[in-house]
C-alpha cells in the first residue's frame, strides 16, 4: 500500500510566480521556495509587492490561464497514477491551481488559500494547516501508507525527510548542496526509476 506525494510547482507545472513575475517585469516577485526557506517571510513580500504595484488576485489568474504543464508532466502522472496512489501537496493557493488541475487530469491536492477582498486585492494567505506536507506525510504513515515524496525546493525537504524515500527532481544547486541525503533526479523517466527502485508495491 503505498501513496506518492508530490510538489506541484516546479515538478509538474512551472513556477507560477516566476511567470508572473516575467509577465509584469517585477523581478522581486521571481523568489520562490528555491531562493528563501522562509515561507512567511515569501509570502509575506509578495503581497507586499502586489498592493504596492495595484495588482490582485484577477491580474495573477490571468497569467495562470497561460501556463501549461510542463513538457511530460501529465503523461508521467497519467502513469504514476496507474501506479500507486497519488496525492499533490503544494504550498500553491486553490484559487490559482484550479485550471492546472483540470489540465493534469484533476489530481488530488492538498495546497492553501489566499485571503481576498472584494476588489480582488490579496489580503492575507490562510495555511490549510502549518508544515502542512510533513505533517500529510506523517498522517499517511500513521494509516499504514509506504510514503514516497518528490519534490524540488526548500519548502519540499521536510515532506522528503517524512517520507519512506525522499526524491529531489531538477532541483536547485544550493537545495541539492544542503540535502545531500536526497537522490536527485533531472527528468520525468529518472523519477519513475527512482520511484519503482524505493517502492514497496
Amino acid at each position: 500500500m503505498q501513496i506518492v506525494c508530490l510538489d506541484l510547482e516546479g515538478v509538474l507545472i512551472p513556477e507560477i510566480w516566476i511567470e508572473f513575475s516575467q509577465r509584469t517585469g517585477i523581478p522581486e516577485l521571481a523568489r520562490t521556495t528555491r531562493d528563501e526557506p522562509d515561507y512567511d517571510k515569501l509570502m509575506r513580500g509578495r503581497i507586499e509587492i502586489l498592493n504596492r504595484k495595484g495588482l490582485g488576485l484577477p491580474d495573477i489568474q490571468k497569467t495562470i490561464d497561460t501556463v501549461l504543464p510542463m513538457a511530460g508532466a501529465r503523461e508521467f502522472l497519467d502513469w504514476l497514477r496507474g501506479y500507486c496512489q497519488v496525492v499533490i501537496l503544494s504550498d500553491t493557493f486553490y484559487q490559482f491551481a484550479a485550471p492546472l488541475m483540470r489540465q493534469l487530469g484533476y489530481p488530488t491536492l492538498f495546497c492553501h488559500e489566499l485571503v481576498v477582498d472584494d476588489n480582488g486585492r490579496v489580503r492575507d494567505y490562510k495555511l490549510r494547516m502549518p508544515d502542512q506536507k510533513r505533517q500529510s506525510v506523517k498522517a499517511f504513515k500513521a494509516l499504514n501508507f509506504h510514503i514516497v515524496a518528490a519534490g524540488d525546493s526548500y519548502n519540499d525537504t521536510a515532506m522528503l525527510g517524512e517520507a519512506h524515500a525522499g526524491i529531489l527532481f531538477c532541483p536547485p544547486a544550493n537545495v541539492i548542496a544542503e540535502f545531500p541525503q536526497f537522490p536527485v533526479t533531472t527528468g520525468y523517466d529518472q523519477l519513475k526509476a527512482e520511484i519503482i527502485k524505493v517502492s514497496r508495491l
